[in-house]
């Protein structure tokens, strides 16, 4: 159980890497007046964050860590690492039986798993990717809910608060959610505020979470979390090593390896 004191470091470190987005550069004597704290308090939370390269300390502040923010736009991550993604998809859709009713998030290896529904029957998939939702329109067999919100351009899906209103309302069997990094230290995250609320909520109306992340993704922090280790049941991935697989396996996730080519 997490105390008092260590929910409202999390929070003070979310809100810092907040600010820092919006600003590019921030200082201990601005973050100490902002939230009320020491310069000690404030450097160990940069500290904490440096380590999980969401920002990069500098003389006396902090600036943005490139890569925890970089994010592919979404023609761009449809080429990149595409067969494996494919085999995520193939290994991913033993997950789904028919009858089931799913949400597939957005992103490019959620597209090819959507590419493989044709094979199970009377599904229903609900999405915030519309190039999912397109695709969805031609199977016969599959009802499709699109979620609204504002779309956000150049990742062809929606976010924000209408969407993430209308998810709680509904109740799903098994969440297929994608993410830009992931670690045993801080989990699944996203480059964006938006994206990460998004997920968060994909995530809390599913009876099952599963992940779907290319070994490229495994290791890295991003910039904003949105799932603990304990709010995944699986993770999909085409390659893993022992170590890794087995700690993530204590700690109840389910490791699944994408075999070599598709069946």
């Amino acid at each position: 159980m997490m105390d008092k004191d260590q929910l409202f470091a999390e929070e003070r470190q979310l809100a810092i890497l907040d600010h820092l987005r919006h600003t590019s550069k921030v200082t201990v004597g601005d973050l100490t007046g902002r939230f009320r704290v020491s310069s000690a308090t404030i450097r160990n939370d940069l500290r904490i964050l440096e380590q999980q390269k969401l920002l990069l300390r500098t003389h006396g502040g902090a600036i943005p860590a490139t890569k925890a923010r970089f994010e592919l736009a979404s023609k761009e991550s449809e080429v990149s690492n595409l067969q494996a993604k494919r085999r995520i998809a193939e290994c991913a859709l033993e997950l789904i039986d028919d009858g089931d009713t799913i949400i597939l998030d957005t992103g490019s290896t959620t597209l090819e798993l959507a590419r493989l529904l044709q094979r199970r029957n009377d599904l229903t998939v609900v999405t915030n990717d519309l190039k999912i939702a397109a695709l969805l329109e031609e199977a016969p067999s599959t009802a499709v809910v699109v979620v609204g919100g504002r779309l956000r351009r150049g990742f062809h899906c929606t976010v924000g608060a209408s969407g993430t209103e209308m998810l709680t309302m509904l109740t799903v069997d098994k969440a297929f959610v994608g993410a830009n990094g992931f670690s045993l230290e801080t989990g699944a995250g996203t480059p964006d505020l938006q994206q990460a609320e998004m997920k968060r909520t994909l995530i809390s109306i599913a009876n099952r979470v599963i992940l779907l992340a290319d070994s490229s993704k495994i290791g890295r922090s991003s910039f904003v979390q949105f799932a603990d280790l304990e709010e995944i049941d699986y993770l999909v991935t085409e390659e893993m090593g022992d170590t890794l697989k087995a700690a993530l396996e204590e700690r109840e996730i389910e490791v699944r390896i994408a075999a070599l080519k598709p069946r």
